[in-house]
Parts: structure tokens; sequence; C-alpha cells
């Protein structure tokens, strides 16, 4: 059985309560959920270092997204600092608020998001194109395209809002794009077009809109186009539709599953 330090687990608990896309419930953390985030914390470091790469995209199955035939909620770019500690960064709403912030955080925090399953999603980028997002990591860029007015369902062409996924997916396009500097979200989104990069259509009805609407503070329609919003088409960045468009930009890159067994968490 793995041992984990008893220090660092009072540091994750300790931590302010924040979350992609879901509200924050002061409620004491179940053991089990918390040893079982260590565990997958653990065996994506282990994967992580041996692939001998400084830099992956990592994701989570934080929510049950099964009705939108989606699997993974929440992503974030994970790299290897000077002391040899795997840190993400990512994109994170401020407890269903309608603000988010950038946050750097270990492997285990990511995991003790009480996730519908502890099971990530590894992308592992050609080196070239991690040398190039590293490069973004370090310089302003991650900050110019980060957009504080969040919406879990912001429109992929839009400055309005943003969600985590689409912050990710942007610093990607920064990276990405040859011969163009981006360093706004016009930028990065006008190139995102060109690039072929598709979003994921989801089929939300009228009455379920209006309800999200009404009753969380992090969820918005606004910036949708009108024609597509009252059909009920409602397109957004998912890590569903990056790992696609990845596929396509970066034929190099790897994809590695991990997950634990019997990993669904009790609910």
């Amino acid at each position: 059985m793995k041992r984990f330090h008893f220090g660092a687990l009072v540091l994750v608990l300790a931590t302010t309560f924040v979350h992609a896309g879901q509200t924050c419930e002061q409620r004491s953390p179940d053991p089990k959920h918390v040893m079982q985030g260590f565990e997958l914390a653990q065996q994506v470091k282990q994967a992580l270092d041996q692939s001998k790469s400084e830099l992956a995209i990592i994701a989570r199955n934080g929510q049950d997204l099964t009705q939108y035939h989606l699997r993974y909620s929440h992503m974030g770019l994970v790299r290897k600092d000077a002391d040899g500690r795997w840190m993400i960064v990512h994109e994170l709403n401020q407890c269903g608020t309608a603000e988010s912030a950038l946050f750097k955080q270990g492997l285990a925090n990511f995991f003790l998001d009480d996730p519908f399953r502890y099971e990530a999603l590894v992308l592992i980028p050609s080196a070239e194109l991690q040398q190039k997002i590293l490069a973004k990591l370090d310089s302003d860029t991650i900050k110019q395209l980060h957009e504080a007015h969040y919406n879990m369902l912001a429109f992929p062409y839009s400055q309005r809002y943003q969600n985590s996924n689409q912050w990710a997916l942007e610093v990607i396009a920064a990276a990405l794009a040859q011969d163009t500097v981006i360093d706004t979200r016009e930028q990065a989104q006008a190139w995102l077009k060109i690039a072929g990069y598709q979003a994921t259509t989801l089929e939300i009805p009228m009455m379920t809109r209006l309800g999200a609407r009404l009753f969380r503070a992090n969820v918005a329609f606004d910036d949708h186009p009108m024609g597509r919003r009252m059909s009920g088409h409602i397109d957004t960045v998912t890590v569903d539709s990056v790992e696609q468009f990845l596929k396509k930009r970066d034929p190099q890159m790897q994809q590695w599953l991990i997950t634990l067994p019997s990993s669904t968490a009790d609910r």
C-alpha cells in the first residue's frame, strides 16, 4: 500500500474550494476519495516521469456527461518544474460564481475535486509542440488569453466569456500558430477558425437553458448566435473537441488513459 505524507494531506484539505464549473460545498472530504485522488495522481506522475516529456495535457472525469456523449469535463496543462514536480496550470471557476482565475496546482489537487470517476486522459504532444506550449506558459500570453468572466458553456468564437477548456485551447492555439503572433483572444479564435477547429454541439432545450440561466451564475447563453441558440444547438469547447483537434494538428501526439479499478466515486 502506498503511503502519503500527512502534511501534504493537510495542505490539500485546507486548500480553498475552487472548482471547474461546480458549486463549492463546505463539507468534510471523504477519506476514501482523498486516497483515491492521491492514488490516481501517483499513477499519472509515474506515467509522466516514464514518458521523459516536459509537458502534457491532462483531463479528468469530473462530472457525468454521458447524456451529452462526453467523457471528460475539465483539462489543464501540466509541466515539470525545476524541482522535478509536475504542476498543472489551468483555469478554475470560483465556486459556481461567474468568475474564474488561473491556478497552478499539484497533481493531487487536480483529482481531489469530487470527480465522477477516478480517471485521467493524458495527451503527450510532440517534442516540438511541447516546447512551444512551454514558451507560452513562461510568457504573459496565458494571462492575456484569460477572461475572468466565466461561462461553463461559453461560445468558442466570442470574447464575452470563457470556460476552462477554452482557455487551454486558446493557449495551445497560440503555440501552434506559425508566422502569426497571437496575444489576444480574438486572434486565437480567428486562427482556430482557419485551422479547422470544430466545437462540440450540445442539444439543450429552451426550458433547460432557462432553468440553468436562472439558477446557475456560471451558465449563460447570450454569447451564442441567436439562430443556434433558439434551435437548441449550443456550441462550446470540450475536452473531446480539443483532443480531436490535436490529433489532426499533431500526428505524433501520444494518448494515454489512466484509471483506478472500480473508480466511480460513491454518490
